[in-house]
């Protein structure tokens, strides 16, 4: 059985219903799941100014922890397409195990929330990616095989590169039944990938 690990980090709240569908659907491949996030960076007082949502109920997670998963789905919102410092902080951590290849051949996902259409979210991705890259990771998009990617009937987020949501300008916009669907259904081609692998 695949060990995975949803690991996000959200400030409004969105990352965090799109790393609950991707363990759902990891979950329902048959993989043991775990929903963590990143520490936050900003002060207090400033979030609560900004109202981040406070109240995220995951662990956080220690970059320690992340040799022991098979599979690695990293979520993180669009900061002028590249992910956001706080995952950035988190993954500059892991210098030590990338030097003796702790992560080489295991697989690597993405996943993100931009707040516009064109706001950056497949360069996010890339940004992602990229590290799971340069760690040595088997990287897994979101196919089309979830063909709700191909709406042009309402705004979706996502690609092939990894499954994602649009905010709005104002994070209003919450994660549609589409953008939902294909977290889940990246999370699942996760599971199964990882568990081809090291099943």
């Amino acid at each position: 059985m695949a060990k995975v690990l949803v690991l996000y980090y959200s400030s409004y709240g969105h990352l965090e219903q799109m790393a609950h569908a991707l363990a759902e659907g990891a979950s329902a491949a048959g993989a043991t799941v775990d929903v963590k996030r990143v520490p936050e960076t900003v002060p207090v007082e400033v979030a609560q100014r900004g109202h981040f949502k406070l109240d995220q109920i995951a662990p956080v997670a220690t970059a320690a922890e992340l040799e022991h998963y098979d599979a690695i789905i990293i979520g993180t919102p669009t900061r002028y397409g590249r992910m956001a410092s706080q995952m950035a902080a988190f993954l500059d951590q892991t210098g030590g195990m990338w030097a003796r290849g702790a992560f080489t051949g295991k697989v690597g996902a993405a996943f993100t929330s931009t707040g516009t259409q064109h706001g950056g979210h497949e360069q996010t991705l890339f940004s992602v990616i990229t590290n799971l890259l340069h760690f040595g990771m088997v990287i897994v998009g979101m196919p089309y095989t979830h063909a709700g990617q191909s709406t042009s009937a309402e705004i979706v987020g996502g690609s092939p590169y990894g499954a994602g949501t649009i905010a709005g300008n104002d994070g209003s916009r919450q994660p549609s039944a589409i953008d939902l669907a294909g977290a889940r259904h990246q999370g699942e081609v996760v599971a199964q990938t990882a568990a081809k692998l090291f099943g």
